[in-house]
């Protein structure tokens, strides 16, 4: 594409994607194809493509970039081919730059075929966020099948320079925004525009920990901000001193394995068989907030819902517990 045509100086629109729908196709050997630079962070799915492979319905024509040959839309057509033994495939060309392509890519990737997750789309906003600043929220909303808010939300937590200048690299590997307030008003932005995606979804795309976005997710369905004053930069009011009294300093309450210590400490409780069991049942079924993170990343995705039921029964349950206990 010329200068003044290039995508860059005109809003994105299906119609591209219909325009080279109808152009004339071309066989060229698989060989002289380079994989794609793709939105998918996590690859292509092998299961899709093996259903593709044993099907006896013919592939469409991939679309590839002439000038570097590079995959931009059919990877897994392509490998289905391979699959199935072919030594040549059926494309369309693509005529313009390298991020004129991505653009393509995402756009094509998110109008049909195997959904992008919200993992793929948000990166992929993010990543035209940084080469076409000048675009409008709605109009990456729109190639990203993310909604204007959440575009605006990753807008405010990369700057034009660097999408990732406001976020680390920690330990686990996993990305965090140095500002923690912008990863949890991402995490909102994401939960209101994509209700059914999990708690895994909404932290790897926002780039908090799974129980930030639980935090979160409990925060909005209160209906308070679901970031907290103190990230806000907020402060409460400073009190007054109170010269009549003085108020003793507020001890912190003890933690599960120094109330296990107590109770395991006690005569009366460790010296009957009834007592025993009570701690082995009291330590089978508590858990430590510092546990969340892992559990979190243990349990299968598509269980995620299922459980967090669970676990809000069971806080109904030790709540009227505690409620009966403190009647004695």
């Amino acid at each position: 594409m010329g200068s003044g045509s290039g995508l860059e100086e005109v809003a994105p629109n299906s119609w591209r994607i219909r325009q080279l729908e109808r152009s004339p196709t071309e066989i060229i050997p698989i060989s002289s194809l380079r994989p794609s630079d793709s939105p998918r962070l996590s690859g292509e799915n092998k299961e899709h493509v093996k259903v593709l492979a044993e099907s006896e319905a013919p592939l469409p024509p991939i679309i590839v970039h002439r000038s570097t040959m590079r995959v931009i839309d059919g990877m897994h057509r392509l490998s289905a081919a391979v699959l199935r033994g072919w030594d040549e495939i059926e494309v369309r060309f693509f005529e313009g730059g390298e991020q004129d392509a991505f653009v393509f890519a995402v756009e094509a990737n998110v109008t049909h075929g195997l959904p992008l997750s919200l993992n793929d789309r948000t990166a992929a906003a993010t990543r035209i966020i940084g080469i076409r600043p000048q675009w409008s929220d709605r109009m990456i909303a729109t190639l990203s099948g993310l909604s204007a808010k959440t575009v605006a939300a990753i807008r405010r937590r990369s700057s034009e320079e660097s999408p990732q200048s406001n976020a680390r690299v920690s330990r686990d590997g996993r990305v965090r925004p140095l500002n923690a307030s912008a990863g949890r008003q991402l995490a909102s932005e994401l939960m209101r525009g994509n209700p059914e995606a999990s708690v895994r979804e909404i932290a790897r795309a926002a780039g908090v920990s799974p129980s930030t976005v639980w935090d979160v997710r409990e925060r909005l369905r209160q209906g308070e901000d679901p970031v907290p004053a103190r990230h806000r930069g907020l402060t409460q009011p400073k009190k007054q001193p109170r010269a009549e009294v003085a108020t003793p300093p507020r001890r912190e309450a003890p933690d599960r394995g120094q109330i296990m210590d107590i109770l395991q400490k006690d005569p009366s409780i460790r010296s009957k068989e009834k007592g025993r069991q009570l701690l082995r049942w009291l330590n089978f079924h508590t858990v430590d907030l510092s546990q969340v993170d892992q559990l979190v990343n243990d349990f299968p995705e598509h269980c995620s819902g299922i459980i967090a039921k669970l676990a809000r029964v069971n806080a109904e349950t030790w709540n009227e517990l505690a409620n009966r206990l403190e009647k004695e």
